[in-house]
C-alpha cells in the first residue's frame, strides 16, 4: 500500500509553520491542501483539547466571513495529532501567499468575546470549549509568525529520506 503524501513529512525536524500539503484536481479546478503547523510534533506538548476546538470554531468562522476569502475556503479543522490545522482552499497559491490571511485569522482570535457556534444546537461538544487558552495559543502563533515571516523553513516541509534498493524498492519507516 502507497504511504500517504503527509506520511513522508520528517516530523522530527518540522517547525510550526505554513506547508503546502497537498493539490488536487477537482472538478476542473485545484483544490489545496495547506498545513497550519502550530507545534513542533513530538518535541512540544500538543495543543489542549478545548482550546483546539475553540480556535476550530473561532477560526473557521472567520475564514467564511473574510470579504476577500471566504468564497475560496472548503474547510477548515484540526489535525489528529493535535499539533495544528488544515486548510483547504479552491485554487492553487504557495504558501506565503496565504501568509497574511492567517495572521489575520490567529490575530482576530484575541477579539472573540466568545466562542461561535458553543451551544448545544449547534455543536457535538458544546460544553468542550477554552477560549482563554484559545487566545493563548493564538497569541503564540501569530507572534512566531510575524517574528519568522522571513525564515524559509515556515513554508518548506523537510521531507523525511527513503531508502531506495538498487532495484528501485522504497522502504518507509512508518
Amino acid at each position: 500500500m502507497e504511504l500517504i503524501q503527509s506520511f513522508s513529512v520528517d516530523h522530527t525536524r518540522i517547525v510550526p509553520g505554513i506547508f503546502l500539503s497537498r493539490e488536487d484536481q477537482v472538478g476542473g479546478g485545484t483544490v489545496t491542501t495547506y498545513d497550519i503547523r502550530l507545534k513542533r510534533p513530538n518535541r512540544e506538548p500538543v495543543i489542549d483539547v478545548a482550546a483546539m476546538h475553540s480556535l476550530e470554531h473561532i477560526i473557521a468562522t472567520f475564514l467564511r466571513n473574510d470579504p476577500e476569502w471566504k468564497d475560496e475556503v472548503i474547510y477548515w479543522g484540526p489535525m489528529g495529532c493535535l499539533t495544528g490545522f488544515y486548510l483547504i482552499l479552491k485554487g492553487s497559491r504557495a504558501p506565503q501567499e496565504i501568509f497574511d490571511l492567517m495572521l489575520r485569522a490567529f490575530r482576530s482570535v484575541q477579539e472573540a468575546q466568545d466562542v461561535p457556534g458553543a451551544a448545544p444546537v449547534n455543536c457535538g461538544h458544546y460544553l468542550m470549549h477554552n477560549l482563554g487558552m484559545a487566545k493563548w495559543y493564538a497569541e503564540e502563533f501569530a507572534a512566531y509568525l510575524e517574528a519568522n515571516a522571513e525564515n524559509p523553513a515556515i513554508f518548506a516541509y523537510p521531507r523525511a529520506e527513503r531508502l531506495v534498493t538498487d532495484d528501485g524498492q522504497r522502504f518507509f519507516d512508518s
